[in-house]
């Protein structure tokens, strides 16, 4: 096991800086989708929105950790952004047809 304390190397350094990374992502997206999971949408594209969001980060991390080059990681964090707008999109026009 590799206990990483920010400042200690390029290694654990990189590590760090990826689960921040992620944490700064993936709790917006946990908000959105419990939002979302309320307004009853199709289960199965739901379960797209997830899936996406789930292999964008999760090959976002990977490339982030292991200093992929540079379009591998900034497509995977723009193809994990997409559910959320879409999401996002879902839950604006379910509020505003309300008014």
């Amino acid at each position: 096991m590799i206990i990483c304390v920010p400042g200690t190397g390029t290694e654990c350094l990189g590590v760090w800086k990826a689960h921040r990374n992620d944490m700064e992502n993936i709790y917006p997206f946990l908000f959105l989708g419990a939002i979302y999971s309320l307004l009853d949408p199709n289960l199965n594209i739901a379960r797209i929105h997830f899936l996406i969001f789930f292999v964008g980060r999760l090959v976002h991390t990977v490339a982030y950790v292991f200093a992929m080059k540079a379009p591998t990681r900034s497509l995977a964090y723009s193809i994990a952004q997409l559910p959320c707008f879409s999401m996002a999109l879902q839950i604006l026009y379910s509020v505003t047809s309300y008014w």
